[in-house]
């Protein structure tokens, strides 16, 4: 087992394991402890975020001490904090990583056009996309003017026009948690992680929490054609979220995610070593908007979402030849963290390779009914 750093003392948690011979139950930490809070009002996480008052239930529910943190059964697998929750996706939310999208586009996926297209391109873009409040006037104007130029790009228009790119980045029950290991598909030589917050939300739209997450993603499949980001996003492995999510109460809120700064750190067994970072505060739309986007009148989630928000992050750095940028390589360790809501480690594996994904919401829906908890 992975071990998990100690989270924020004060913090009101709620996660998810696998407990060997049982299945899947919602967990919380108390004093340093895990404490099993899986009942029959709030058999998944789903159940207790529709609840009035969550934070409430985790901090006052009964529940089992399954014994310290750091001394938990190797046994215990850490799952994905969302249940049933669809895991959807925001792309293309910070100016940085939405001018590598478009060398993506402009190099059709091949990573040896790429730095003499990120030159050409950052020489025509320069700062102009730098403050810009997506679909005002002035992102019109620099639409107008880069047309103009024949630099326009379908990541430019989510980027800073009116309506976001929000995506569905794999069914629920899908996601993989702390410690598990990441898919890369076998046709992409040209990936990297994407660190990221994830909000959780419930059916009626409330932003209730946040976590962290890894989107991982496959550089040359999406550079080849747009058609194929479900190809490029939704593999077996391909989304990691956790370890802990993070409740909404007296000590944090929203206010706490528009200000994160996240660290992104890639150990290679080849000795490689990539250190990356994502604020916040550079984020192009507020996340708010991004879950207005979303869910609302014209999309309903009768089981919630859990929405990443997009990543600052842009992997430039050369790994093998000059130029080429960053790519992963198998065995690598990718750890995510920000200081208020932990760190997920994660290590890098061929999507074929990582274990079958078999345990399904059918699947969880007998186990909970065995257990007497529907």
């Amino acid at each position: 087992m992975t071990p998990i750093a100690p989270p924020p003392p004060d913090a009101t948690l709620v996660g998810r394991i696998h407990r060997p011979g049982i299945g899947p139950a919602l967990v919380t930490l108390r004093e340093g402890s895990v404490i099993d809070i899986t009942s029959r009002e709030t058999p998944t996480l789903r159940d207790l975020l529709e609840q009035d008052d969550p934070v409430s239930i985790v901090r006052g529910a009964p529940g089992e001490d399954l014994g310290p943190l750091s001394d938990l059964d190797p046994a215990v697998t850490w799952l994905a904090p969302p249940d049933l929750q669809t895991i959807k996706a925001s792309g293309v939310t910070f100016a940085d990583s939405m001018v590598e999208r478009v060398i993506e586009e402009q190099a059709a996926g091949d990573p040896d056009r790429a730095d003499a297209i990120r030159k050409k391109v950052r020489t025509a873009i320069g700062d102009s996309l730098s403050g810009i409040t997506p679909g005002s006037e002035k992102a019109a104007e620099v639409k107008r003017l880069m047309q103009a130029e024949g630099l326009w790009s379908q990541y430019l228009e989510v980027g800073i026009g009116p309506d976001a790119e929000v995506f569905t980045k794999c069914p629920p029950m899908a996601a993989v948690g702390h410690g598990a290991e990441v898919g890369l598909h076998p046709i992409s030589s040209w990936n990297n992680p994407e660190p990221e917050i994830v909000l959780a939300v419930n059916s009626r739209g409330t932003i209730l929490g946040a976590t962290l997450g890894n989107d991982v993603n496959l550089r040359d499949v999406e550079g080849r054609s747009a058609l194929l980001l479900g190809k490029a996003k939704d593999n077996n492995g391909s989304c990691a979220i956790g370890p802990f999510l993070r409740l909404f109460d007296d000590g944090y809120s929203m206010a706490d995610v528009e200000r994160a700064e996240l660290t992104l750190k890639v150990t290679g067994e080849d000795g490689f070593v990539l250190d990356g970072h994502s604020s916040m505060t550079a984020i192009s739309r507020r996340p708010a908007d991004l879950v207005a986007q979303t869910i609302g009148r014209h999309h309903q989630y009768p089981d919630g979402v859990f929405l990443f928000l997009g990543t600052l992050f842009a992997p430039v750095q050369d790994r093998d030849a000059p130029g080429q940028g960053f790519t992963h390589k198998l065995g690598d360790v990718v750890s995510i963290r920000e200081p208020q809501l932990g760190e997920l480690v994660n290590t890098v594996r061929l999507s074929t390779e990582c274990p079958p994904w078999t345990f399904g919401t059918a699947a969880l829906m007998r186990n909970l009914s065995e257990r007497g908890l529907l």
